[in-house]
């Protein structure tokens, strides 16, 4: 009786008449905000900067900014009629035991679970015989479900552990140590750690890496430069860990470090943006060894993802747009020496290892295909997948006889397998158990042309039997940068648009990885243009084919993606009803002042490169393109300990935004309190902000259900 009453609630509500509607939109109480003459000057070209000031979010009157505009979308949100039964509705489809792929660990095995509506998923083990039990509870590290278990890697024997937290969502970590066998701590917390892993040496201590702590006065704008990768000796203090890598000697913006399985080998990657990386090895067979540089290309990206051996299997784009797999002696690893072992394809490759095979997981057309090769290269099997969709997890360790993977797809909720590695049998292991009927909706994929002519896949979700009218109400999600790949996923959040006849649509725009570099870097720099370009005709495209239209349309992007939704309504603020630019970069002047901002040039150039790059950025940066015209209907979205995107850019945006917009149409700014750019939310926060997403766009386009 729950579900049906629940149902009738909402399509009830959903009749009235919207709160947007109803009242006088320009009448909105946005905040009286200071303009100062801040003024910078790029090749002689002078840019105002006039919400500048926001920029310091530690100071009183930005805090004052923050409070006011809180304020303001929480009273607009609250006299949405239908808000709270969105709400309930989305408690109710998010409360069921959610399951990661277990993990083998020593005499352990691993996995995550959440019971339905906790805030944060919590870390079980078993052993062969016993029941499980839990290992970590992340929901008792904070009273407020905030502080969330951000990683965990075990020495090789299992039997000690290092885990991360991150505190309200921030990228800086804090590192404890504990034996697995009673979770006791061993000795101090590490602190200030940023972007890195744990690679345990023996059980004697561990890599790590992290940035000097900016000591600017906002503590989210200071510029962190260069990464360290250092060696902590357990028992000793942090502030004597030893440097290894990086520093004055080798000034690298990400240096990340891990072992082989057999701890033979130090791999060592070093890059200067988020894109490409060094390579090197050392020989911890040899004391003393040196470490050696294997390829200082900084274009291109290769990995070590195995060994048998001094025999390297290196992952790599060099001269492999589509990447491919090569072996080589690591005595001398250098390119020249490279075999190739899995050509490249015409399909993108990403290859992990496990049980003693290699898994070639291939992109096709932004779905899944993945075979399975033994160690020399000789292909065993096409594995099968349920359907068209995203497979993923098959990697393990070597001795292992079986893994796991996920399976999901639009309208294939989440599901684990276990898959024999001997003879190719999968069988489900966890089914999800959301309220959910895949039977009812499907998903098809289209090609489109963009403004130049090139084709651009689109996969669009929708319920079975939908008339295509125009009248659709349909989110066009997108994030098209950094070689980043979207592929089909399903998401428990959406089914409040297709349960309502909604259309979910997805085009894999350039500047993604879906059909590798060259598709990348024709989203890159000069060429970032043409991924607006193919968003806006991916928009057309469902448009002119009746699966919505302007009235019934919202484009939606997280991060870059908000970066995308920022651009298009700047250039097109006629093409849709509803904008949500989420964590976005939308000062495209001053990004790499940022935190780890200057990492992103490799995709964006930066307007002190040359005057052509400045005068680009400047032509399409958000914030600045902004003039006085009729807006979409828009929601932005933060978090207020962002230091990735720092919010910065969406307080100067929303400011702007709200000055120039001359059409009836609401401009709000959601700034999430202990939330960071989006990993470690509580459930309930992200049940909030989806809730207060679909009621502001049901709202906006005067949906009478």
């Amino acid at each position: 009786m729950k579900k049906i009453s629940c149902f009738i609630v909402i399509a009830a509500l959903l009749c009235c008449y919207s709160y947007a509607q109803q009242m006088n939109i320009k009448a909105l109480p946005y905040p009286q905000v200071k303009k100062v003459d801040t003024v910078d000057t790029y090749f002689g070209t002078k840019v105002p900067d006039p919400y500048r000031w926001l920029e310091n979010d530690q100071a009183d009157d930005t805090k004052a900014w923050v409070i006011a505009e809180n304020k303001i979308t929480q009273n607009y949100l609250a006299h949405i009629p239908y808000r709270e039964a969105i709400h309930h509705r989305l408690e109710t489809l998010w409360n069921y035991e959610k399951y990661s792929a277990p993990f083998k660990e020593g005499k352990y095995t691993y996995f995550y679970k959440n019971n339905g509506l906790q805030s944060q998923a919590v870390l079980y083990r078993q052993d062969s015989k016993g029941e499980p039990e839990i290992f970590l509870d992340p929901n008792k590290f904070s009273a407020d479900g905030t502080t969330s278990l951000a990683g965990i890697d075990f020495t090789r024997d299992g039997s000690m552990a290092a885990y991360q937290l991150s505190e309200g969502g921030s990228d800086w970590r804090k590192v404890i140590v504990l034996k697995a066998a009673d979770k006791s701590i061993i000795g101090d917390t590490l602190i200030d750690i940023k972007f890195s892993g744990i690679a345990w040496k023996g059980n004697d201590g561990f890599y790590y890496s992290s940035y000097d702590k900016p000591k600017a006065g906002s503590k989210l704008s200071g510029l962190t430069q260069y990464h360290k990768l250092f060696y902590h000796k357990l028992g000793t203090p942090q502030h004597t860990d030893k440097l290894i890598f990086g520093g004055a000697d080798k000034p690298r913006r990400y240096i990340g470090a891990y072992l082989t399985e057999d701890e033979h080998y130090l791999v060592i990657t070093a890059a200067t943006s988020t894109t490409g990386n060094e390579l090197y090895i050392q020989d911890l067979s040899i004391p003393g060894s040196k470490i050696t540089n294997v390829l200082d290309n900084f274009d291109t990206q290769s990995n070590v993802i195995d060994n048998i051996g001094s025999k390297l299997y290196i992952f790599t784009n060099l001269h492999a747009p589509n990447y491919k797999l090569v072996t080589v002696d690591a005595t001398d690893a250098k390119p020249a020496n490279w075999k190739d072992f899995i050509p490249e394809t015409k399909n993108v490759l990403n290859a992990t290892t496990g049980g003693g095979k290699i898994f070639a997981e291939y992109l096709k057309d932004a779905t899944s295909l993945v075979l399975q090769y033994d160690m020399n290269g000789k292909l065993e099997r096409n594995i099968t997948l349920p359907s068209v969709g995203t497979a993923g997890g098959f990697g393990t360790k070597r001795d292992q006889k079986e893994t796991y993977y996920t399976f999901t797809s639009y309208t294939y909720p989440s599901t684990i397998f276990k898959y024999d590695i001997s003879t190719g049998k999968s069988e489900i292991f966890k089914k999800s158990g959301v309220q959910f009927d895949p039977e009812k909706y499907e998903s098809k994929q289209v090609f489109y042309s963009s403004k130049d002519g090139t084709q651009i896949p689109m996969i669009i979700t929708y319920k079975k039997g939908t008339v295509l009218n125009g009248k659709n109400p349909t989110v066009l999600y997108a994030y098209g940068g950094f070689g980043i790949s979207l592929t089909p996923a399903f998401s428990t959040s959406n089914i409040i648009l297709l349960e309502h006849g909604g259309v979910y649509a997805v085009p894999n725009i350039r500047g993604g990885g879906e059909y590798g570099d060259n598709w990348h870097i024709a989203g890159t720099k000069l060429k970032k243009q043409n991924v607006f370009d193919d968003f806006i005709a991916a928009a057309e495209y469902l448009i002119s084919n009746k699966y919505t239209s302007r009235d019934y349309l919202a484009i939606f992007g997280g991060s870059n993606g908000g970066l995308l939704v920022g651009a298009t309504i700047t250039q097109r603020p006629d093409l849709c009803k509803v904008a949500f630019p989420a964590v976005g970069v939308l000062d495209m002047l001053r990004y790499n002042k940022f935190t780890a901002g200057a990492g992103w040039a490799y995709d964006y150039g930066t307007a002190e490169d040359s005057k052509e790059m400045f005068e680009y950025l400047f032509k399409y940066s958000p914030y600045h393109a902004l003039k006085p015209n009729s807006y979409p209907a828009t929601m932005i979205t933060t978090g207020d300990h962002d230091d990735r995107v720092v919010p910065a850019h969406s307080f100067k945006f929303a400011a702007r935004l709200q000055e120039y917009q001359q059409g009836s149409a609401p401009v709000l700014i959601r700034i999430e309190t202990k939330a960071g750019h989006g990993a470690g939310k509580s459930t309930a926060q992200v049940i909030n902000e989806s809730a207060d997403r679909w009621a502001f766009m049901f709202s906006n386009m005067g949906m009478e259900w």
